[in-house]
């Protein structure tokens, strides 16, 4: 018996190696730039007629926040954009100035999250990099909106949780002598909880998508939102809520019929898929898979975490023991299912999503699954230690089979009776078995696992509030296939000179493709941001004759610039770079950095 209660437990630790614990929602930046034309640093002969740029996956525009900027500081490009399928096109004026020109671009990937960026290419000869002043390039994503957005989806998985549990048990489990009236106002709150959330959702996207600041909101912007299947699986979400909220008031009255109860699942399917359907489940390389695992993986969180805040909050403080004895071993069993399926759906998501042990370990999103993969151990080792009390205490004896009717169904509408029973079985076994009083002291053994039980169930929901934060912040973080490093990267140093602190993050710091991160700051040491008016930075590899190479950056905000750089070869590159902070101040740091193959 021993080796069998544990198994189950081994094995989903096991499983949950390759697992998250909540489901893998969708994240900024999914979409990734894999090629431009022309190239970037490239100098041509003449100026093309376009500018495309191919990315991982099928993209939409967003209005006005694409743009070319010739070296004169003018707009270089004409006409409007077109999108096909994977690849951003941009029309070219004919005849602009020879120098450097700045391409910058705002898209929504087909998982519904903005994605921003540029670079640079020179026709004739190179020159200083365009400056992106003009408000309609800012490539930004305002640090609030985004903090809101995880708010909200923090709030709305909360309250998917309070909404689908509850119901489930109370549609279920609940034994009819006891008032529904409490559980049900926690489904109610869940409720309210996901339309809010889903309200809120709605909004942010706005200026989420436009890349404005949180209450920066125009009516056109609003219309292109709602016309995404980001908006319309929200208005579906927001529909299903409030007709499941109606759909509440018999049940909690113990009035739901067959249609009502027929109804609240369709519901609740419907409402589920709206997740994956408009986060990037829908656009992975494997649609189907990764929409039904994020459905799946939904429903069994919900199922698993709602049933334990009724079993804290409810049924393990006002439930008897007839009551008890049916229903936690039946409970037990939908928690196993639950948790078995979280290991089945998430395994599948991160054989998608993440792919390869670099992934894993060399990705923010990688080490937020890692953390989460911990906490679904800690919570499955309490789950076995509640699941070995439940079997001790609250197994229903063979000679009481028929207890198994009471939830939802009880004939035990007064406690009491029960209590008699209880005693007058036990005054029995004493005139029957008289060599036995150490039987009664049972009341307080019970009383005891009770307590025991609702501790390790309190743990488990502790656990679990944490790991929803955990997923909140996974919302915004690039999924691990897309392949993109750790902000700080690889190689992460800071430099100091009289005019300023420069930061400077590589990577990957590999031979191919690297990002470059720089982040100015005040020479006092205040940590305060330094403005920057230009920015120049310069690649080269002297021990094998490798002339400095032109790395074109772009100045997202004052104290902040981004680049990208093809390194082509191993060896310790040295970058110089020059930063201007007005007319007349500007200093040149030397970094060298080591670049693995």
């Amino acid at each position: 018996m021993t080796r069998r209660r544990w198994a189950v437990p081994l094995a989903m630790l096991l499983g949950a190696l390759a697992v998250l614990v909540l489901p893998a929602a969708s994240a900024s930046a999914h979409a990734t730039l894999e090629q431009t034309a022309p190239a970037a640093g490239t100098v041509l002969d003449q100026l093309p007629g376009e500018v495309t740029l191919t990315f991982s996956e099928p993209v939409r525009l967003v209005t006005d926040k694409i743009r070319i900027t010739g070296p004169d500081g003018e707009r270089a490009d004409t006409g409007k954009p077109a999108v096909r399928d994977t690849e951003l096109v941009i029309p070219v004026k004919p005849g602009g100035p020879k120098g450097t020109y700045l391409v910058s671009y705002r898209i929504i990937s087909a998982d519904s999250h903005p994605v921003s960026g540029g670079y640079s290419f020179s026709y004739g000869q190179p020159s200083a990099t365009p400056s992106a002043d003009d408000p309609g390039a800012s490539v930004q994503t305002d640090p609030v909106v985004k903090n809101v957005m995880s708010v909200a989806r923090f709030l709305g998985f909360a309250g998917l949780v309070l909404l689908v549990g509850p119901a489930l048990v109370l549609f279920a489990l609940w034994p009819r002598r006891l008032s529904a009236r409490d559980p049900g106002r926690v489904a109610q709150a869940g409720a309210g909880l996901l339309a809010i959330s889903t309200l809120l959702e709605l909004y942010v996207q706005i200026p989420y998508t436009a890349g404005t600041s949180l209450f920066d909101v125009t009516g056109d912007a609003t219309r292109e939102v709602l016309g995404t299947p980001f908006g319309a699986a929200h208005l579906v979400r927001l529909g299903v809520v409030v007709s499941t909220a109606l759909l509440l008031r018999p049940l909690i009255a113990g009035r739901a019929g067959k249609v009502d109860q027929t109804l609240l699942v369709i519901l609740g399917i419907v409402g589920l898929a709206t997740w994956p359907i408009s986060g990037h489940p829908s656009a992975s390389p494997v649609p189907t898979l990764t929409v039904v695992a994020d459905a799946a993986h939904l429903a069994a969180m919900s199922i698993w975490l709602g049933g334990l805040v009724m079993l804290f909050g409810f049924l393990l403080r006002r439930a008897n023991t007839r009551e008890l004895t049916a229903i936690v071993p039946v409970w037990s069993g939908w928690a196993l299912f639950a948790i078995t399926v979280l290991v089945l759906a998430g395994t599948a998501q991160a054989l998608v999503e993440i792919g390869t042990i670099d992934a894993l370990t060399g990705t923010l999103y990688g080490q937020i699954v890692i953390a989460k993969v911990a906490l679904l151990a800690i919570v499955v080792a309490v789950a076995a230690y509640s699941r070995r009390l439940t079997s001790r205490r609250f197994t229903p004896s063979p000679v009481a089979a028929g207890v198994g009717e009471i939830p939802a169904g009880s004939d035990v509408d007064d406690p009491s009776e029960a209590d008699v029973e209880d005693e007058a079985g036990e005054a029995d076994d004493e005139v029957e078995e008289p060599e036995e009083p150490a039987e009664r002291p049972a009341p307080l053994a019970e009383a005891s696992d009770r307590k025991k039980l609702r501790t390790a169930v309190l743990v488990e929901v502790a656990i679990a509030v944490v790991v929803l934060a955990l997923t909140s912040v996974l919302v915004q973080t690039s999924p691990a296939r897309g392949g993109t490093e750790i902000p700080s990267g690889p190689f992460d140093s800071t430099v100091s000179t009289s005019l300023l602190k420069l930061q400077v993050d590589i990577s990957p710091a590999k031979v191919g493709p690297n990002s470059i991160h720089l982040y100015a700051t005040k020479a006092d040491g205040s940590g305060l941001p330094q403005t920057v008016v230009e920015w120049k930075a310069t690649a080269a590899l002297p021990s094998k004759g490798i002339e400095p190479l032109t790395v074109p950056l772009l100045a997202v905000s004052d104290d902040h610039s981004i680049g990208q750089v093809s390194l082509v070869t191993a060896g310790t590159w040295e970058f110089k770079f020059t930063v201007r902070v007005d007319d007349l101040n500007q200093t040149t740091v030397t970094v060298q950095v080591p670049v693995k193959s």
